[in-house]
C-alpha cells in the first residue's frame, strides 16, 4: 500500500502505516513479511567514529544488508554491529499478534518523494495486520494493556512491565494508529475486561476507542496527554516531520526520528543500548519514516480537533470508565496549565510525578508501574 499524499486521519478506517518495530526477518508495516535473502553475499559499510582508535575495532559501527534489499533510502536488515545487542534481547521476548482484515488497494508500496517501489521490508500483508507484543505475567491474572506514545514504541515500558507482571497480565504492543484497528487488537489478546495505559499523543484515539466501549475497561489511565487548548500544536520537534520534502527527508534519520524525538521532550538521557532498540525500526526499513511523516501530517492538521474531542468525551456525563491522568511535570511539549483545573472539572484523578518529563514510563518508569498497580488494584471486574 502506498501512503498516499493526503494526510490521513488516525481515526480513519483506511490508514495503513505503523511505526511498530520488527525483527529484521519482519516486515515494519501492516504485517507485511520480510523474506529473507540471506543466500546472496551481504555488503558490509564499515562506519567509524571520529572520536574512536581508528585501530580498535571495537568502535567500529556495522551495518549489514543483503546487497539486492532496501529500498533506495534505508538499509534491510540493518543492525549497528554483527554481534549480539540490546535490540535483538528486546525482540526475543515478544511475538507478533494478527487482528485487523488488511482493507488496502493491493498495489506495491511506493516512496511519496520519488514514486518508487519500495522493498520487501516495506509492504503490506495481503491477510491481516500483525503487531509486535510482549507479555509479561500471569495470562490468568487482569489484563494491562500498554499504549505507547509518539513517536515512541513497546520498548519504553521495558521498566514498567516487570513491576505489574507480579500481579496481572500486562502487554505492551507496537501500535497502529486508528480507533478499529486498536479495537481487534484488544479483542485479540483479553476476552475479559481490561485496564488500558496510554501515553502523549495518540491518547486522543485511545480516549475514542473507549468511549465505545466503555463495558470493556476497568480503567483508562492517560500519561501526560493532550488536554488544553495550549496543547493543540505539535511541537516544533514533531511538526519539522510534516514539512514538505525536509520531513521527509528528516523522517529517515534514525537519530533525529528517535533520538532527538525521545529526548528533547524532558529529563530523558538515552543510553546507546536504548538507542539501538529506538533506532532500529528506521534502519531496517524506510517505511517506518514514511508513517512517521505521514502520521504527523495528520495531528498537525487534526490535533485541535482531536484534543476537544478528548475534552468533550472526558467531561461528557456518560463517561463512566474510572479515568487517572499521570503528570510528569518536566514535560517540555504540554504545558501543565490548566491540566489540574481539567482533571478537577471532570472528576478524574490526578497524580503529579515532578522528576517525570513527556514521556513518563521512560523517566519513572518502576515509580509508574507500582502507580498503575495501586490504580487498578482497586476494583477488578472480569
Amino acid at each position: 500500500m502506498a501512503i498516499q499524499g493526503k494526510p490521513p486521519t488516525l481515526f480513519s478506517h483506511q490508514f495503513q502505516s505503523s511505526l511498530c518495530s520488527s525483527t529484521s526477518s519482519l516486515s515494519l508495516v501492516n504485517g507485511g513479511s520480510f523474506k529473507s535473502k540471506a543466500q546472496r553475499k551481504p555488503l558490509t559499510l564499515r562506519l567509524s567514529r571520529s572520536t574512536s582508535n581508528a585501530n580498535d575495532p571495537q568502535d567500529d559501527y556495522l551495518i549489514d544488508a543483503p546487497v539486492s534489499a532496501g529500498d533506495g533510502f534505508s538499509f534491510s536488515g540493518g543492525k549497528y554491529s554483527d554481534g549480539p545487542n540490546p535490540s535483538d534481547e528486546w525482540f526475543k521476548q515478544g511475538k507478533f499478534v494478527k487482528a485487523y482484515q488488511v482493507g488496502g488497494t493491493g498495489e506495491k508500496a511506493k516512496d511519496p518523494i520519488f514514486g518508487l517501489t519500495m522493498g520487501a521490508g516495506s509492504q503490506a500483508s495481503g491477510d491481516v495486520f500483525r503487531w509486535f507484543s510482549v507479555e509479561s505475567g500471569n495470562a490468568d491474572n487482569p489484563t494491562v494493556i500498554l499504549v505507547h506514545g509518539f513517536p515512541s514504541q513497546a520498548y519504553s515500558y521495558r521498566k514498567v512491565l516487570p513491576v505489574l507482571s507480579k500481579n496481572y497480565h500486562a502487554i505492551a504492543f507496537d501500535w497502529l494508529e486508528y480507533v478499529s484497528a486498536l479495537e481487534s487488537f484488544v479483542n485479540e489478546v483479553a476476552t475479559n475486561k481490561v485496564s488500558l495505559v496510554v501515553q502523549g499523543y495518540f491518547s486522543p484515539v485511545v480516549v475514542k476507542y473507549a468511549s465505545k466501549n466503555q463495558e470493556k475497561l476497568n480503567d483508562l489511565i492517560l500519561l501526560n496527554p493532550p488536554l488544553t487548548a495550549k496543547h493543540a500544536n505539535l511541537p516544533s520537534t514533531l511538526s519539522i516531520f510534516s514539512n514538505f520534502l525536509l520531513g521527509e527527508i528528516f523522517s529517515q534519520d534514525p537519530l533525529r526520528a528517535s533520538d532527538k524525538a525521545l529526548t528533547s521532550c524532558g529529563p530523558y538521557a538515552m543510553k546507546e543500548d536504548d538507542a539501538m532498540v529506538y533506532r532500529r525500526p528506521y534502519l531496517t526499513s524506510g517505511s517506518s519514516g514514511f508513517a512517521l511523516n505521514a502520521i504527523s501530517r495528520a495531528m498537525k492538521k487534526e490535533l485541535k480537533a482531536y484534543v476537544e474531542d478528548t475534552k468533550a468525551i472526558l467531561m461528557d456525563k456518560n463517561w463512566k470508565v474510572r479515568t487517572t491522568v499521570c503528570w510528569g511535570q518536566r514535560d517540555r511539549w504540554l504545558n501543565y496549565d490548566e491540566v489540574e483545573d481539567f482533571c478537577k472539572n471532570s472528576n478524574h484523578k490526578l497524580i503529579e510525578l515532578p522528576m517525570a518529563g513527556h514521556h513518563v514510563q521512560e523517566d519513572s518508569g518502576e515509580e509508574l508501574g507500582g502507580i498503575i498497580s495501586g490504580l487498578i488494584s482497586r476494583r477488578i471486574v472480569t
